[in-house]
């Protein structure tokens, strides 16, 4: 054991956090059988339902008329009378989805993130939160890492790009968990030449990574002839994780990698043990359906799209919310080796972020464009195209009146990291069409 890890639950103890308590809750759960599980969703999902029904002006209205919630009790046999939730209906009724209460949990807000639909504002709380951190603790732990050991996060940050100063408050909490950010959004072979440095020098157990920026480190240490020190495992999100992709990771870098499904809307959702045979739904967390066109629920291997029903945001409850991605459940019977048994997802089809390129071959992440629309004001849906190493198009379905100066900021951080020269167009339309998966794009990339 490290120094680190007794310190910080004894921080944890001494502040009143309850992740202590949670992540034992999921360590005691996580060996008991389907059956068990199940119904240890099914109470959190009563109880989630029936604060709904009490405390949120839109479910009140949506739980009476679906029968799911009568004469005060909660019949889940009807569950699925539910209507889907929507990124548009949580635009529409706003305030409506907020739980009377919500100003004494402590809530925040966020944004909807990812490669896909449109851009939505949410509160979370203090409950979620810690429900969030206990189970990111509980995943490393299912690759073998735990608190405090050395991680490298190849993740994007906006704030290094705009050469912001970091909050004290997360420099010290990156110190303490022994986590080193290298900053994914802008990564030329010179970046990463540092990173490979860095890397080495850091030796580290475990690494998070969005999935096209460890292929791009991947394939820059095969081009440049260079090594990394090899950590216990990767662990792969924010993209789908092809089997090629990970091959060729895995090969390259001498290390298992493995593939994690969450969003900023619902937090944790799956993820693959070592034995790699799947994902395995974090029930404590979230109700996952798998449904075809028909809303009915998909068998086994067949591809639908997903939604989630967040158990733990009691502030702005999201049931039955379609997240915008496509996947497969396994068998309903389904036994991992690992003996686990929650339920699991076979695999995930549907995300996708294109980076973009520059002339002098730094590589943008998709993600960077679509963190400069966070809560931009008259913004309904948007899309940024790279036509050319040189020409970017914004194209955008306005839900009111932009400002002038907003679209002027949007710009210039574009042209920050495409370059001076790039040119900046914006088009305003009706509607945004989807691909022919369905799938809603913040970003598509014509330079291959």
């Amino acid at each position: 054991m490290n120094w680190r890890e007794p310190f910080i639950y004894f921080v944890l103890y001494a502040t009143g956090s309850k992740i202590p308590r949670y992540l034992k809750q999921i360590r005691k759960y996580e060996y008991l059988s389907q059956e068990e599980i199940t119904e240890l969703t099914n109470r959190k999902l009563e109880e989630l339902l029936f604060h709904s029904y009490n405390n949120v002006p839109y479910y009140h209205k949506i739980l009476e008329e679906s029968d799911v919630v009568v004469g005060g009790q909660v019949r889940l046999e009807n569950f699925s009378r539910i209507p889907i939730l929507t990124k548009e209906i949580i635009r529409k009724e706003g305030e409506n989805l907020y739980s009377k209460d919500y100003k004494q949990r402590r809530p925040y807000e966020n944004t909807s993130g990812g490669s896909t639909g449109e851009p939505i504002r949410f509160i979370q709380d203090k409950l979620y939160e810690q429900w969030n951190i206990a189970h990111k603790i509980y995943l490393n732990s299912l690759q073998g890492s735990e608190i405090g050991q050395k991680e490298i996060k190849l993740w994007g940050s906006e704030r290094d790009v705009f050469k912001e100063k970091e909050k004290i408050s997360t420099r010290v909490k990156y110190w303490l968990f022994n986590i080193t950010n290298l900053n994914s959004f802008c990564m030329s072979d010179n970046i990463m030449s540092e990173y490979v440095t860095r890397w080495n020098k850091i030796r580290p157990y475990l690494v998070w990574a969005y999935t096209s920026s460890i292929l791009e480190l991947a394939k820059y240490l095969e081009r440049s002839g260079k090594s990394v020190h090899s950590p216990k495992v990767i662990i792969c999100t924010a993209e789908t994780l092809t089997e090629q992709v990970r091959s060729f990771v895995e090969d390259t870098l001498k290390c298992p990698v493995v593939n994690q499904y969450g969003s900023r809307e619902v937090g944790p959702i799956a993820s693959e043990c070592p034995a790699k045979m799947g994902l395995h739904i974090f029930s404590l967390q979230n109700k996952v359906e798998i449904l075809n066109r028909n809303l009915d629920a998909c068998q086994p291997g067949q591809v639908g799209d997903i939604y989630v029903t967040v158990l733990n945001n009691y502030s702005m409850p999201l049931i039955r919310y379609r997240i915008g991605d496509t996947g497969a459940p396994t068998v309903e019977r389904y036994k991992c080796p690992c003996k686990r048994c929650w339920p699991s997802i076979a695999k995930l089809t549907g995300r996708q972020s294109d980076h973009f390129k520059t002339r002098d071959g730094k590589i943008i992440h998709g993600e960077y464009f679509t963190h400069l629309f966070y809560f931009r004001s008259g913004i309904k849906q948007f899309q940024v195209v790279q036509q050319d190493y040189d020409n970017i198009q914004v194209i955008i379905v306005s839900d009111g009146q932009i400002k002038s100066e907003e679209m002027r900021d949007i710009g210039d951080k574009i042209k920050l990291v495409m370059g001076q020269n790039c040119d900046v167009n914006f088009a305003f339309v009706d509607d945004i069409q989807p691909t022919r998966s369905g799938k809603y794009l913040y970003t598509v990339s014509n330079v291959k």
